[in-house]
């Protein structure tokens, strides 16, 4: 069972089926998808955040293989204003996405501090990757906000088309020493 995290100003609940309908009218937006995996069908269907929940999120959640949640701001935590998820794996291990009013404000940060500490602490996974199109520059800066360290270069199919990408990794190890370093700074 994914359990609630919580940052200094956010709520991360677990993905249910009733948050498809939110999901659907936020997410079906270029800005949003064009640097996630081509697996996202674009133009995005109609049913797309329900059969996405339905027959992907929550099937994999139950074999303990995925972890996903929404992001709410804790002043309204009724609204959705983006998502991550981790995936157990040997590469592509968290993914995330935000609403465009809700970006540049630090908030997507708080969320992956929050799923890397569950991702080490809790399931005690030795290494964290993160890939992204190297045109995506606000993910890059939040994995370098975050401690992580680029490893590789690759093209990959996206959404908008196969583009250069890196991938980012952090290991538990730099992950406690980041955190401690933070935490004393």
């Amino acid at each position: 069972m994914t359990p609630a995290l919580h940052t200094p100003r956010l709520l991360l609940r677990p993905l249910a089926l009733d948050d498809a309908g939110q999901i659907q009218r936020l997410f079906p937006q270029w800005e949003i998808v064009r640097y996630l995996n081509a697996v996202v069908p674009w133009p995005y269907p109609a049913d797309g955040a329900l059969t996405w929940i339905r027959d992907h999120a929550l099937p994999a959640a139950a074999r303990v293989e995925e972890w996903h949640w929404t992001l709410r701001l804790k002043e309204a935590p009724g609204q959705i204003i983006g998502a991550i998820g981790l995936v157990r794996g040997d590469k592509d291990n968290r993914g995330f996405w935000i609403a465009p009013p809700w970006r540049d404000r630090g908030l997507m940060t708080e969320a992956v501090i929050a799923v890397n500490d569950y991702w080490f602490d809790v399931l005690g996974l030795p290494v964290l990757r993160a890939p992204k199109a190297v045109a995506n520059v606000a993910s890059r800066r939040i994995s370098e906000k975050t401690g992580m360290r680029l490893i590789g270069h690759e093209d990959r199919n996206l959404v908008s088309g196969r583009l250069p990408s890196e991938v980012w990794e952090i290991t538990a190890e730099e992950w406690r020493a980041f955190r401690k370093q933070k935490s004393a700074g």
